[in-house]
């Protein structure tokens, strides 16, 4: 059986709800058992990728340098919407430095992260086989 590709869609804000941080773990479980994973940040979803992330304020764990296993875990597929960075002010510099081990080319760390316009991100939504929205 083919291994299905699974889009992780994310939505909403890093904080002030679990839908984030229960992104992150179904994720990094799908990755262990070798699925097809790639994720999408839009709309507020993009301040999940945020550096220099505080949230002594909100009273909440800091769960953002998790991300940088997503490597490890072989996840290469990070989408983010140019229109939704646009939108908040931000641009990928703004965005935590995410990377993964290129075996193919002597192990050499390439960027996880891609952005791309409104129009890509449809494209790469409709070819997934399932996409789980948070």
């Amino acid at each position: 059986m083919a291994t299905k590709k699974m889009l992780y869609l994310n939505r909403r804000a890093p904080y002030g709800s679990v839908y984030a941080l229960e992104s992150l773990e179904v994720v990094l479980i799908g990755a262990a058992f070798e699925q097809d994973v790639s994720l999408a940040f839009i709309d507020d979803g993009v301040f999940q990728l945020l550096k220099g992330q505080n949230t002594a304020a909100v009273g909440m764990k800091n769960f953002s340098p998790t991300y940088k296993a997503l490597g490890d875990y072989d996840v290469r597929k990070i989408f983010v919407e140019k229109e939704s960075l646009d939108a908040r002010g931000l641009n990928r510099d703004d965005l935590l430095d995410l990377t993964y081990e290129d075996e193919n080319e002597g192990y050499a760390e390439k960027d996880s992260i891609q952005v791309v316009s409104r129009a890509d991100m449809a494209g790469i939504i409709e070819q997934n086989d399932v996409v789980f929205s948070f």
